[in-house]
């Protein structure tokens, strides 16, 4: 079987915004008007084909990133709509990792809402070229200048009209493209016929105005097109395009477009900006990796011709087929029955099935090409961030570092039945997802199970119970505390152990200093004259590691420590790795007693958005919480309240903050940092730890 639709005609695309601007919506129209689907989903009605988990059409959001294909105009469309809820992020930045280009949906009341600043500070991360959408352009309050403005200083990028509304809110009846200087006016209230026509002469100077500032945007970067418009010569609609495209991949400026998706309008011209403006796979850099061979680097070019490489960015349990592996291919082809090499997991195994995923709908396929999205049905040892590729020519990406989570819960089977089918479904929730962890108690012997939000938590509640069928107890959430130390010190660890034959013996002289917040452990060798032998090295370092998994406080894990191995000695014949690492994690645990440990607290940023009238009480709430006001912004008669809120004082927080503006106040909430915890509130926590230790 031969590539279908070329490289140059592919486009992986992400969508991506905060919660509830569109995404889905968006997505559905787009998969109406391509063809993929027959009838339009809706998110309010529980039918939307990208929502297909039941908790996602119960709860009206998008919990896990969906993948699709798509043609428009001759062009092959992949397509990832992902969540908009911050506990999900990981969905996003997984996602954004093998895409090329990205649709960044803006609501036109809204505006740049937090999750839209934290998924394109993710995308800036790649660089990942994209282009911007204003949405719900239908809606009350709507202001398209406004979000262009917001998307120029809060996210410090190039917004470049190429579309200005006809009309806003419940008089929004089109758009102006002003490369072409015509007008879409749409004729019935869910935009199914529309003109193609002349722009109304009374929005002829705006959008004669809107052109001009367009080209010089562009003149600003584009030599050609700067030597035209001084020497005043007509620029074409085809010149500004690929003018457009160039700024567009080189992530210099982001076509902005607007509609209304729920009302069926601007979905054709954005699904046209795809095909003009982000990149085919040919347009990027080819991939870089390392041969594990040498540690050399290593590039494969996009063509089917190189040998087959890709990137495992999502694991899936399908209930009737089991493991799903997404791989994004970055350059080769793969056929289904095939020899791959693991470089991640370092194992080799064989490709079962191949599948093109339409959401939760599968497509067997025999082969897949350079530039494709497909899952793999077979492979057993496989992981989020596994690179994978033909044995004889191995290679190795760059894998996503995920964020700890910052809340547990403790869960506990009813039953010694649902004990196994607990473990065996915890285990494919985690391969699933990277940001949700689980582990026992060392002192009270409970399984604990972690993630980055409330709703995080009580989705995979959901799951375990719906999914897997387990019937299990489930404890109050609890703040994923962290301790570290404030003072330098010198300390010495020692392991002597004589018990006839061989003995143990391991001594280390380390030194223990705070590590700047968020540098996390590092560890350095000062080892001169051989004092303690290389292959013991190692060792010291995992013991270290090992000992800061339960801090002296209260058990929490220590964070941010700059560990020192300055000297040591060794015995000839007692000397082993594990006397080593026990040596090492005795010195650890004196350390922390000498070095003034204190508690860290995760602390979350919160923006609340209510009604002006209410602001005295949303802040007088928000203080009591022990929150910092960072930042307050009124528009539209709402006013804006952004803050820093430790997560402890933030349960309930929904439902008094509705209680407080009759139901009218929203808000959003995602982890910033870990901070000290006061000392009288630290005592609290370390005393309650300890007395439930006891008990």
């Amino acid at each position: 079987m031969s590539r279908q639709i070329s490289l140059k005609n592919t486009r992986n695309i992400g969508i991506t915004a905060h919660i509830d601007a569109g995404k889905t919506t968006t997505s559905e129209r787009i998969l109406y008007y391509t063809g993929r689907s027959y009838k339009i989903g809706e998110v309010h009605e529980g039918t939307a084909v990208m929502d297909w988990m039941v908790q996602e059409q119960e709860r009206g959001i998008t919990i896990t990133s969906a993948a699709t294909t798509a043609f428009w105009k001759n062009h092959r469309i992949n397509i990832i709509d992902t969540p908009g809820h911050v506990d999900f992020t990981v969905e996003v930045e997984r996602s954004l990792r093998v895409l090329d280009g990205m649709i960044g949906l803006f609501c036109a009341v809204g505006g740049v809402e937090p999750q839209s600043e934290t998924v394109w500070r993710q995308a800036d991360k790649y660089n990942i070229p994209r282009i911007a959408f204003i949405n719900k352009m239908d809606r009350s309050g709507a202001d398209f200048n406004y979000v262009i403005e917001m998307i120029k200083t809060r996210l410090n990028a190039n917004p470049v009209p190429i579309q200005i509304p006809i009309g806003k809110e419940d008089t929004f009846k089109g758009m102006i493209d002003l490369i072409n200087m015509k007008a879409y006016v749409y004729k019935d209230e869910m935009g199914l016929k529309f003109d193609y026509t002349d722009i109304p002469s009374d929005l002829l100077q705006i959008a004669k105005n809107a052109r001009m500032e367009l080209i010089e945007n562009i003149a600003n970067y584009n030599d050609d097109i700067l030597h035209k418009y001084v020497e005043n010569i007509e620029i074409k609609p085809e010149e500004i395009k690929k003018a457009l495209r160039t700024l567009t991949i080189e992530v210099k400026a982001i076509p902005v477009l607007c509609g209304a998706s729920f009302k069926n309008k601007g979905v054709q011209p954005l699904l046209d900006a795809v095909v003009d403006y982000l990149p085919s796979p040919l347009d990027l850099p080819p991939a870089v990796g390392i041969n594990p061979n040498n540690n050399k680097e290593e590039i494969r070019k996009v063509s089917d011709e190189e040998a087959f490489s890709g990137y495992i960015f999502k694991i899936m349990t399908d209930p009737y087929i089991g493991k799903l592996a997404y791989c994004r291919i970055y350059s080769g082809k793969l056929v289904s029955g095939s020899q791959i090499l693991n470089t991640t997991e370092d194992n080799t195994e064989r490709v079962g099935r191949l599948l093109l995923m339409h959401a939760n709908h599968r497509e067997e396929i025999k082969e897949a090409y350079c530039g494709g999205i497909v899952a793999i049905v077979g492979l057993k040892k496989i992981n989020t961030g596994d690179t994978i590729c033909d044995p004889k020519h191995p290679i190795k990406y760059e894998s996503i570092s995920f964020p700890d989570p910052v809340l547990n819960i403790a869960i506990e089977p009813k039953t010694k039945i649902d004990l196994d089918k607990l473990n065996r479904a915890l285990n494919k929730l985690m391969e699933e997802d990277p940001t949700f962890k689980v582990w026992v108690d060392n002192e009270s012997g409970q399984t604990i199970i972690a993630g980055m939000g409330e709703l995080h938590l009580e989705i995979i509640v959901d799951r375990l119970m719906r999914e897997f069928g387990v019937d299990a107890n489930i404890g109050r959430p609890q703040v994923s505390y962290r301790e570290t130390i404030t003072k330098t010190v010198q300390v010495e660890g020692k392991y002597i152990r004589q018990s006839g034959g061989k003995g143990q013996y391991g001594h280390v002289i380390m030194k223990f200093e705070p590590n700047e917040y968020g540098k996390g452990f590092i560890f350095e060798d000062k080892i001169k004259s051989g004092a303690i032998p290389r292959e013991f090295i190692k060792p010291v370092e995992q013991g270290i590691t090992d000992a800061m998994q339960t801090g002296e406080l209260a058990g929490y894990p220590v964070i941010d420590v700059k560990a020192t191995l300055l000297d040591g000695t060794y015995h000839d014949v007692d000397s082993s790795e594990l006397a080593f690492r026990i040596a090492a994690s005795k010195a650890f645990r004196e350390a922390m007693m000498k070095s003034s440990p204190i508690l860290m607290e995760p602390i979350m940023e919160v923006e609340a958005v209510t009604p002006e009238e209410s602001m005295g009480e949303v802040i007088g709430d928000l203080n009591s919480r022990r929150g910092k006001i960072q930042e307050i912004n009124t528009r539209n008669m709402l006013t804006s309240i952004k803050s820093e809120v430790p997560l402890a004082n933030m349960f309930g927080y929904a439902t008094d903050l509705r209680s407080r503006t009759q139901g009218r106040a929203t808000f959003t909430m995602q982890f910033k940092k870990y901070e000290p915890v006061p000392e009288n509130i630290a005592n609290e926590i370390i005393k309650k730890v300890k007395g439930a230790v006891a008990v």
